[in-house]
């Protein structure tokens, strides 16, 4: 046992304690604006945005340049989504969770091949990343799913689940271990945010039928 928490955590040994008290902040923020997705809240945006805006410092130095560029992304589309969150589509009700249309469907699909060659094209012949193919996949999920949440479509859980659990053996890897930890609380997370916004359709169905 001694052993794996040794492989998992040694690499902290060479970072100073202002990163790894930066890390664990920015991975407090990460957690809590996942907690705020699933319960509807519109705390998803600030916490999103405190978050998002260490995690590209943090990136920067791990040499993830494309989950990088997605926390940038991340920041400006947190600021989008709060805007679209707030929009009420009368005098008391606001925007409702919803599945995605077959054309929207059509365009997630469109931007995650787009945004995977894009990405995967740049951090292959412009940045040092070690892993390119993978950091573009994972990039281009996220890119999506922010997009989904952004709009209230419960389909963003989808992508998010399938990224997360792709990315914490990537962060093990490059030595954020943290981080990993914190993405396998986000895989957690957005199960339950998927049935929970799944119900809260459902219920919505209900209200309208009364």
């Amino acid at each position: 046992m001694s052993d794996i928490v040794h492989i998992l955590f040694s690499q902290y040994e060479n970072y100073s304690n202002f990163d790894i008290a930066l890390e664990a902040f920015a991975t407090i923020f990460g957690l809590l604006s996942v907690w705020f997705a699933i319960k509807e809240n519109i705390l998803v945006f600030p916490t999103g945005i405190i978050n998002t805006s260490i995690y590209v410092y943090i990136l920067f130095f791990a040499g993830l340049f494309g989950d990088m560029s997605i926390n940038a992304y991340y920041f400006y589309m947190s600021f989008y989504g709060w805007y679209k969150w707030t929009r009420k589509t009368d005098d008391s009700h606001f925007i409702p969770i919803r599945y995605s249309t077959s054309k929207e469907k059509l365009y997630s699909v469109i931007l995650l091949v787009v945004s995977y060659v894009l990405l995967f094209y740049i951090l292959k012949n412009f940045t040092s990343s070690s892993v390119p193919k993978i950091d573009a996949l994972t990039t281009s999920m996220f890119f999506v799913g922010m997009w989904l949440m952004a709009k209230k479509i419960i389909d963003n859980w989808i992508y998010w689940i399938i990224a997360d659990l792709i990315t914490i053996p990537l962060y093990i890897y490059k030595g954020l271990t943290i981080t990993a930890f914190q993405y396998l609380v986000f895989t957690i997370l957005a199960v339950m945010g998927y049935i929970a916004w799944k119900k809260q359709i459902e219920q919505q169905k209900e209200t309208l039928l009364e």
